[in-house]
């Protein structure tokens, strides 16, 4: 669990940690919407710096923000050999025989990879200083409007909370089961390409089955709880918002509201 950052809670006292979920939910949807507003690489500027003042509020390492990153550089780069062999507009940036590199695949690849990026950090810094219970109780709050609707918001906040506290058990699971599988012989690096793909089925097959036990197991246990989604609630815990909360709100929207200008008027 050292290794891993995104879905881990990390128990500090900080101003970020201490802040209403519902509050940072919002700052990370507005966040997200600034994100592909097509502002340019300035327009990344502020979001970077929101960014880097939320780890410091938070008492969080940029290094532990980066190892979030980690499981996700293997489809960047493969992404980005696929825009430079598929992208053949722009200025033309290198050629080698049939080999060639155009300045909107370089571009592209990069706008994709710091989008991918920002998303992952600012999700690692929800996660890690909010208690998996205080997300479930904010998600469920501001999805309540849309019960009216017909929207069951306590079993979706419920399935997305159960889903991210996860994310660090599944993937220390598959380090275990990899760890165990190399010990038996099995070389998940080393090969040709038909041992390799034998070599992850003998890891995905395991990983299916410790998931769907964990799944079952995580049943029993909310039903001899006599856990029901469909009852009436009470909360110990009420949620109330402070003036922290509505700052990071603020400036939020202000960043979104900067980059629908940069967008607007093209700098």
């Amino acid at each position: 669990m050292r290794n891993i950052a995104l879905g881990r809670y990390m128990p500090l006292k900080s101003i970020v940690n201490d802040m209403d979920p519902r509050a940072k939910l919002v700052i990370l949807f507005v966040l997200m919407i600034a994100i592909f507003i097509p502002a340019g690489f300035w327009g990344y500027l502020p979001i970077a710096l929101f960014i880097l003042a939320a780890l410091k509020l938070s008492k969080l390492s940029i290094s532990f923000a980066m190892r979030s990153v980690k499981p996700m550089l293997f489809m960047m780069f493969f992404l980005t050999v696929i825009n430079v062999l598929v992208v053949k507009t722009g200025v033309l940036w290198f050629q080698l025989g049939w080999f060639t590199i155009y300045s909107d695949a370089v571009i592209q690849t990069a706008y994709i990879i710091i989008r991918l990026t920002l998303m992952i950090i600012l999700t690692t810094i929800l996660t890690a200083t909010t208690k998996p219970l205080d997300l479930t109780l904010g998600i469920e709050k501001l999805l309540k409007p849309l019960e009216a609707v017909g929207v069951p918001a306590h079993i979706v906040a419920m399935m997305i909370s159960i889903a991210l506290r996860f994310i660090p058990t599944l993937i220390e699971e598959t380090q275990r089961i990899m760890n165990a599988q190399a010990s038996r012989g099995v070389d998940l690096e080393n090969g040709t390409l038909k041992e390799k793909i034998t070599a992850v089925l003998a890891l995905i097959v395991p990983l299916f089955v410790s998931a769907f036990d964990r799944a079952d197991q995580l049943a029993n246990a909310m039903e001899a709880r006599g856990y029901d989604p469909n009852k009436t609630r009470t909360r110990y815990k009420t949620l109330k918002m402070a003036n922290a909360d509505y700052a990071g709100m603020f400036l939020a929207v202000a960043v979104l509201l900067l980059n629908i200008v940069l967008w607007k008027t093209g700098l």
